[in-house]
């Protein structure tokens, strides 16, 4: 039940993290039909997309590098307790690291492309 309620947590600030970021991005004025108010929507965009990557980018690596970290963790455990699976347990580890490294750099592909297409 205690993995339970921290999951739920998790999911619950997530979605309350989505929704914080996504409110700028939704939240438009009504005199966004003059050009003056479109550079200043422009420029507001402009900042709110900054934060959004920032703090996406942030998550990601956080994630990212709290997953490695355990993972060496494990594996170091794993090889001090079984010294003969060392071959076997660094590949896995390997390929693990290599899988979460592949889901940061997706994260920066999506941030690059909320900065220059968006």
């Amino acid at each position: 039940m205690n993995k339970f309620v921290k999951k739920l947590w998790m999911l619950g600030l997530a979605l309350v993290l989505a929704v914080s970021l996504a409110v700028p991005a939704l939240a438009a004025g009504e005199e966004a039909g003059e050009p003056a108010a479109q550079e200043e929507a422009q420029e507001e965009s402009s900042g709110g997309k900054t934060m959004a990557s920032a703090v996406a980018i942030g998550l990601a690596a956080l994630g990212g590098a709290l997953g490695m970290g355990l993972a060496t963790g494990k594996a170091a455990e794993s090889i001090g307790r079984q010294p003969e699976a060392e071959g076997k347990i660094r590949t896995t580890l390997m390929l693990g690291l290599v899988f979460i490294e592949t889901a940061i750099i997706y994260a920066l592909l999506v941030v690059i492309l909320i900065i220059f297409v968006l």
